[in-house]
């Protein structure tokens, strides 16, 4: 199996999988000099479950999936756990629903449900379940022979605790159960397929000061996120094992205090994923650019920032950004933009973003919308909702 990290993650991806989830191990016999053991000429970087690196929340998706430093709410876990330890009210919950890429498949849906409780002003803990439903599927093997329906999903649940150190510092951590059912347990080249399963964890911290910039109240932030530290994951007795899709995220963010009323924040988030890139193979099979792939799990992410054959530069492609902006009128009414960029050699996800944010007591209404900035980008039109609730707020 070959599950390859870009926005192409869909129920076609869902066929691609069946057919080649046992003949990964044979791609690298046959290829041609130059190009990696999956026949591609870019360096692909290949890992389980990517939905786990889609942000469900829509006040971030409105803003180019820039969150990791931006102000927490009950979402925040979803993006950087450690920010839990800064919530106002002492208990929240919180549901984000989409209809993933509406444009390209009519019944992928993306859910997510988190909630917290502050047992203290200085700790967080917190719950949350991510699911994603790929509808029904029609299976075919690598002849093109129907196997049946299958009806895949994946899910994964996540306990998470954060503490807060002084009025400017917190850390935090999440423990996440993973469950990938893609084949329904089909029979394919012989074997029975299982669900994959794994076990991952998340380390993050956030920071925050009052400060002044350009002459004007403010308060500067900065978070990081190391997410999908885990186990590999295999989807039969006898087949390959897959990494997690572990991931760094940096971010900065800076919210100006225009008055009484008014707010303005600027957010920037830098990702890179923690997994091996794919090396460049000769006739023989021989790695003549990159490094072996086949490596332990804190091997790879150690290695992951000098592994692409390409060298530095092609590291430096390895990066996405995402870059976001938010004006609030009286923490009641917001207005969000945004823009994710990745380069065209990894994966080729360029969006722009926008989207609104109501708030009436205790509840908070977001909403996001992907406005596609590449022609047939399977994510165009895609909508995110989520709705907070504030106990006691």
């Amino acid at each position: 199996m070959k599950i390859i990290y870009a926005y192409f993650y869909s129920r076609i991806v869902c066929i691609i999988i069946a057919c080649t989830l046992f003949s990964a191990t044979a791609d690298a016999q046959n290829v041609q000099p130059g190009v990696k053991a999956n026949g591609s000429g870019n360096s692909n970087i290949i890992t389980a479950v990517p939905f786990l690196l889609i942000t469900p929340d829509a006040r971030a998706g409105a803003m180019g999936d820039a969150g990791v430093a931006v102000q927490p709410d009950a979402n925040a876990m979803s993006i950087n756990p450690s920010k839990l330890a800064f919530l106002e009210p002492d208990l929240g919950v919180a549901v984000s629903y989409s209809p993933w890429l509406r444009s390209l498949v009519p019944n992928v849906h993306l859910g997510y449900i988190s909630g917290y409780y502050k047992p203290n002003r200085n700790s967080a803990v917190g719950m949350s379940l991510r699911y994603l439903s790929y509808g029904a599927i029609e299976i075919n093997d690598v002849n093109f022979q129907q196997l049946g329906t299958s009806n895949p999903n994946e899910m994964a649940v996540d306990f998470t605790y954060a503490k807060r150190y002084g009025d400017h510092f917190s850390l935090g951590t999440a423990v996440r159960y993973i469950y990938s059912n893609l084949l329904s347990g089909q029979f394919v080249a012989g074997q029975q397929t299982k669900p994959g399963q794994a076990l991952a964890a998340d380390v993050s911290a956030y920071y925050k000061t009052p400060t002044v910039l350009f002459g004007r109240d403010a308060i500067v932030s900065g978070g990081i996120d190391i997410s999908n530290i885990g186990t590999k994951m295999s989807y039969a007795a006898e087949s390959a094992s897959y990494f997690l899709p572990a991931n760094l995220k940096i971010g900065a963010a800076a919210t100006f205090l225009m008055d009484d009323d008014n707010q303005l924040t600027f957010a920037l988030d830098i990702n890179k994923l923690l997994v091996p890139t794919q090396p460049v193979y000769d006739r023989n099979n021989v790695i003549i650019a990159g490094k072996d792939p086949n490596r332990s799990v804190p091997a790879s992410i150690f290695s992951s920032f000098n592994d692409a054959p390409g060298g530095a530069s092609e590291e430096l492609k390895e990066l996405s950004y995402a870059t976001g902006i938010e004006y609030a009128y009286r923490r009641k009414f917001a207005l969000r933009a945004g823009y994710f960029y990745e380069n065209p050699e990894k994966g080729n996800r360029r969006y722009a973003t926008a989207g609104v944010g109501l708030t009436y007591e205790s509840f908070q209404l977001n909403f996001a919308y992907v406005i596609a900035a590449v022609q047939k980008n399977p994510l165009a039109n895609t909508l995110r909702f989520s709705l907070h609730y504030n106990f006691g707020q």
